[in-house]
């Protein structure tokens, strides 16, 4: 990976920008309301933040993963997806348990493995992404 390509970037943050809308609602919609403790409202309108500020915040973690996958050399699939993988549960799902577990979050080991598991495979993605779209 010599150059980072902007389209790689774009496109790896609208797949995991939709499959984070997919995960979270469709998916796993109820589950995610009850670790919450709130009732399940698949019709309810979401504030334009939820929608903007998750995909900044997923296309911050492209570029980062981007950068970081050029300085490292990254130069297989196999080695992207791992990449990926290291990154998700190293950082990014560890991360999401860690702000799971605080005292406003009702069930807060199962809210951190709902959402780990998102960013794990998510980062997976990520890195796959890029390397093909090199």
């Amino acid at each position: 990976m010599n150059r980072i390509n902007p389209w790689g970037i774009i496109a790896a943050t609208i797949m995991v920008s939709v499959l984070g809308g997919v995960w979270f609602s469709a998916i796993f919609g109820k589950t995610y309301a009850a670790v919450l403790g709130r009732d399940y409202d698949p019709k309810a309108k979401l504030a334009i933040l939820f929608y903007s500020g998750t995909m900044i915040c997923m296309l911050i973690s492209v570029v980062t993963s981007a950068f970081l996958m050029r300085a490292l050399a990254i130069s297989s699939l196999g080695t992207a997806a791992g990449f990926g993988a290291a990154v998700g549960f190293g950082y990014l799902g560890a991360n999401a348990v860690n702000m799971g577990i605080n005292p406003n979050i009702p069930r807060p080991i199962a809210y951190g493995m709902l959402s780990a598991g998102y960013f794990v495979l998510s980062s997976v993605l990520i890195g796959v992404t890029l390397y093909w779209l090199r």
